[in-house]
């Protein structure tokens, strides 16, 4: 039994589907909408995304043949005396288990924010110190971005994160216990978002032996802040949380962010797959590259070669397999045409690379898990540092985790390996 199978008995045994006009209406496991089966076994089809690209039994397909199997299959007998007897089948949902080295996973939690505290202090200390010609003695930059990260990491207020940053000055990571108006400051200085965005990388380093394949997707933060706009749905404005898109390339073996960009809720995704490959090629010899339908055009395919990497990107309906412009004479319209054919013709060896890019999705949930899916700054510069420095923070708990797990080594930290 394959894990979609699994996901549709758990979707029939945990939600309501209904039949509709000789279709089934398949409640999303995310709780945003439905999705419209038809088990006609001459048209059968769901109008999910998994389904669309690989044309092929979805989860939601399995829950409905599982809720019509249990509807459904009722067997009566008759004996010779004339008594009958009926058979009910039920399906039962099934819990999917996943092995775990938990050795090494309880060595790596219970060390956590030790570690996270050194590799932190190591990470900012590689920032350059500006020069300051005049004015009041400004807090070193090292110390702003340790406490400001620090305080990001441990989820709570500014002023609620003091005891933390006392402690952190008496273990030497800090020259002073900061009062939080400089940390908050420092959260909101648009000058070191460049600063951060560097760090991002930076921080995600240390994995590049163990990190190959990458996977590019965007995710959103809520604010604090909410916008109107005029909904054609409902013919009246409608008053919402406004939200910033963090856009990722992400490791597939380690879950690390290579590279990140942050905007507006508005942004396309497509135009920032560029500069995150770049970013990431600078740190990380990428070999296979995964992203869904938004960023498959010819530009970003012909990129990804260009960094020597092997593009999985899922193509649009209408896409054509030649560049009629310039057939057969460019890297675009030659690496576009295998990626076209692979798509086409041989999509069950494009889905066996191409299933990696979940690996994204899951690095965004295990973010939103631990540091939250909100962001607590009021300004635009503010809000865009705070989601840089969750990224920044999950990166160090990556290389934290892949210490014991993957026994990667950090300089530094040698002695830290498997020790108990």
């Amino acid at each position: 039994m394959d894990a979609r199978e699994e996901k549709g008995r758990e979707i029939a045994a945990r939600m309501r589907i209904v039949k509709r006009d000789n279709a089934w209406l398949v409640p999303s496991q995310t709780g945003r909408g439905a999705y419209r089966v038809t088990l006609d076994q001459n048209n059968l089809r769901c109008t999910c995304p998994d389904f669309e690209l690989r044309a092929k039994r979805c989860k939601h397909i399995y829950a409905c043949a599982f809720v019509v199997q249990r509807e459904t299959t009722v067997t009566e007998t008759t004996t010779v005396d004339g008594t009958t007897t009926t058979t009910v089948t039920e399906t039962a949902a099934v819990r999917v288990t996943y092995p775990q080295r938990w050795r090494e996973y309880n060595q790596a939690q219970t060390r956590e924010k030790e570690l996270f505290c050194r590799l932190l202090r190591d990470l900012c200390l590689s920032v350059p110190e500006p020069v300051q010609e005049r004015g009041r003695p400004r807090i070193p930059l090292a110390d702003a971005l340790f406490a400001a990260t620090y305080k990001v990491y441990s989820g709570m207020s500014a002023r609620r994160f003091m005891t933390d940053l006392r402690e952190a000055h008496a273990a030497g990571y800090v020259e002073h216990p900061w009062h939080f108006n400089p940390v908050l400051r420092v959260i909101a200085d648009a000058e070191l978002t460049p600063t951060l965005y560097a760090l991002v990388t930076a921080s995600s380093a240390p994995l590049g032996a163990v990190e190959s394949k990458f996977a590019v997707d965007s995710t959103g933060f809520g604010t604090v802040r909410f916008y109107r706009h005029f909904s054609h749905k409902y013919g009246r404005e409608q008053e919402s949380h406004d939200w910033l898109k963090l856009h990722a390339i992400v490791g597939c073996n380690t879950n690390v962010v290579a590279a990140a960009s942050v905007t507006d809720r508005n942004a396309n995704d497509s135009p920032q797959f560029e500069p995150l490959v770049l970013a990431a090629s600078d740190e990380f010899q990428i070999r296979e590259l995964m992203a869904d339908k938004a960023y498959g055009s010819r530009k970003n395919v012909a990129l990804a070669a260009t960094v020597g990497a092997t593009p999985y990107i899922a193509l649009r309906t209408n896409a054509q397999g030649v560049n009629v412009r310039s057939p057969g004479r460019s890297l675009d319209s030659t690496v576009w045409r295998w990626l076209h054919d692979s798509y086409a013709l041989q999509r069950e060896s494009f889905l066996s690379h191409y299933h990696q890019r979940s690996n994204v999705e899951s690095t965004f949930s295990a973010m939103k898990r631990v540091f939250g899916d909100t962001l607590r700054a009021k300004g635009f510069d503010a809000q865009v540092n705070e989601t840089l420095l969750k990224v920044i923070s999950y990166n160090i708990v990556c290389v934290v985790h892949s210490i014991f797990e993957l026994g990667v080594t950090i300089p530094g930290l040698e002695s830290v390996g498997l020790a108990g």
